[in-house]
């Protein structure tokens, strides 16, 4: 097949290299339609190439139902303080601004990134420059038409370190440089901080095109504009979210009681397709699975949000529940402070990772809905994965602890909080296999509530990670340098280097390449152990529809509808 590149909105000059690699079967379907769209083909183009080329209809059947208008659907999540979403730290807070507030872009359930606030980008042939072209038909709630400004106001908030948005940690190597604030730490040791690179790094080129000017190349842009925290809110409301907020969504919040209730109500006049619901209820239940459970079974609810794999068997026999399954890169890790003692030594650390067996941790965890994990944080779901299993070597956990100048082990204390049930379970198992290489664990389990005040100040730490849809993306965000994530402190100039590098590739074998010495550096000096992998099983009221399963556990309730 033939594609015009460069400039005159033909196509990048990757998109021919990707669609001969896909004819000779030198990469996968998914592979192609990930990476052509985010080069700024269409998702409709590129899934009519790949049929074209590998045959099918990868499109998907038409909706075999018209939607019904009316009823209200109530779903058992979290209820959070969600007065700040450029600082959220979870996906069930971002679940419920997103039902009012808009991304500028969308990464599916397929792994597919598409544009919702804005119609297209434009990534320049470097992939160093990205050319953001906004909707022209989006009208805020107070009937104010969204804008240029209105985004650079959200972009330029998520970047400034003040502000503590993750959001930083993707754009840190892209827009971001680090400089000294005069001021030294405890150690005498300059301060830093980041600012844009250069002062035209985000730049307004017309009402409704924003150019994004990077100091380095970097592919994965779109899908850093979904990140949960990157909600798009309108600078009047000066980031802050409530009742009375501005929107683009298709609800409005009427009500919002933290702990126990948030309210949405269908807008009048939204841009996009829907919203067929009247209103959308999302109920705290508190932590207790059996409450949860109880709320499903009796029909308080109609779904449940991370639904424990505790009550996994019991919701499997509720005949009026339907469970939307699905692979992911959801996880959790046990964090080790590389800046205090003995972790800072990192043949202790790949000590810890030796002594653990991550199958057995699995298996008694998580059952036949965990996959054992190999220490790097790279998912197999993730296109730029390399399998590079780490066997479990006691007599070699405990040379490295006897080289670092521990011969009779060490004694440390783990972290965890209570809920979801598998957490503690899977830090227990954890804790006898530490126990053969002489790393004495004692387990420290708090509810929730108290875990959340301490979970970064510990030194050792259970902490559950959600699902990204490329690797290069939670890993800039937990653990490159300085970044608001990086709760490890671990600090190392080769693995940043090595991302950076990874960012920019849109060859996927090139970045296998990369990402091969990153899960080695992070097996031999990274500060964490992660047992396993988490399938995601989303449980709904067989009744409604258009509820697609996202390995994020997102939701997009304006495409949602009751067929009773």
């Amino acid at each position: 097949m033939t594609f015009r590149s460069g400039k005159g909105r033909g196509y990048h000059p990757e998109i021919p290299v990707l669609v001969e690699q896909l004819e000779k079967r030198q990469i996968g379907r998914r592979d192609f339609l990930r990476t052509a769209t985010l080069l700024g083909m269409s998702a409709a183009t590129a899934y009519a190439v790949a049929g074209k080329v590998m045959g099918g209809d990868l499109i998907g059947a038409a909706r075999a139902q018209e939607p019904k208008k009316g009823g209200v659907l109530r779903i058992g999540a979290r209820v959070p303080a969600v007065d700040n979403p450029a600082t959220f730290s979870w996906v069930y807070d971002s679940n419920i601004v997103r039902q009012a507030n808009d991304y500028l872009t969308r990464t599916q359930g397929d792994g597919i990134t598409v544009p919702i606030l804005l119609e297209a980008w434009e990534p320049s042939e470097d992939l160093k420059t990205w050319t953001l072209k906004l909707r022209k038909d989006i009208k805020w709630s107070n009937g104010d038409g969204l804008n240029a400004e209105h985004v650079i106001w959200n972009i330029k908030r998520w970047v400034d370190p003040n502000v503590g948005s993750s959001v930083l940690g993707l754009f840190q190597g892209f827009m971001l440089k680090e400089v000294e604030t005069g001021e030294k730490d405890e150690a005498g040791n300059p301060k830093k901080t980041t600012e844009l690179w250069d002062a035209n790094a985000i730049e307004k080129v017309d009402d409704y095109t924003i150019r994004l000017n990077g100091q380095v190349s970097t592919l994965a842009v779109p899908e850093n504009l979904f990140h949960y925290p990157a909600l798009i809110l309108h600078p009047k409301d000066e980031g802050k979210w409530g009742v009375g907020s501005i929107g683009t969504g298709a609800f409005e919040p009427a009500e919002v009681e933290v702990g126990k209730k948030v309210v949405l109500k269908a807008r009048k006049e939204y841009w996009g397709e829907g919203p067929y619901l009247d209103e959308v209820h999302f109920i705290d239940l508190g932590d207790d699975p059996a409450t949860k459970l109880a709320a499903l079974a009796s029909k308080q609810v109609d779904g449940l949000y991370d639904a424990d794999i505790k009550v996994y068997p019991s919701i499997q026999k509720l005949p009026h529940v339907e469970l939307h399954k699905i692979n992911t890169a959801q996880t959790a890790v046990a964090r080790m402070h590389c800046d205090e003692k003995p972790f800072d030594d990192p043949r202790v650390r790949k000590a810890m990772r030796l002594a653990i067996d991550c199958a057995a941790v699995s298996k008694i965890a998580y059952g036949e809905l965990g996959t054992p994990a190999q220490h790097h944080h790279v998912s197999p779901v993730h296109p730029e994965f390399v399998d590079m299993p780490m066997p479990r070597d006691i007599e070699g956990a405990k040379k490295l602890l006897a080289d670092a100048g521990y011969p009779d082990g060490i004694d440390v204390e783990l972290h965890a909080k209570k809920d979801p049930d598998w957490e503690p379970t899977a830090c227990q198992a954890m804790v006898q296999q530490w126990a053969e290489a002489g790393i004495r664990v004692k387990l420290t389990v708090l509810p929730s509530a108290q875990y959340w005040d301490v979970w970064t100040k510990v030194p050792f730490g259970f902490t559950v990670w959600t699902h990204r849809p490329l690797g290069i993306m939670v890993l800039g965000l937990a653990y490159r340098t300085g970044v608001p994530w990086n709760e490890s402190n671990f600090k190392n100039p080769k693995f940043d280097e090595l991302l950076t590098k990874a960012e920019g590739l849109v060859d996927i074998n090139a970045r296998k390449e990369v990402i091969k010495e990153i899960e080695t550096l992070m097996q031999e000096e990274g500060p964490i152990v992660q047992p396993l992998w988490r399938q995601s099983y989303q449980p709904f009221d067989k009744q409604l529809k258009g509820y697609e399963a996202h390995p994020t556990e997102y939701y997009f309730c304006e495409k949602m509808w009751w067929d009773k």
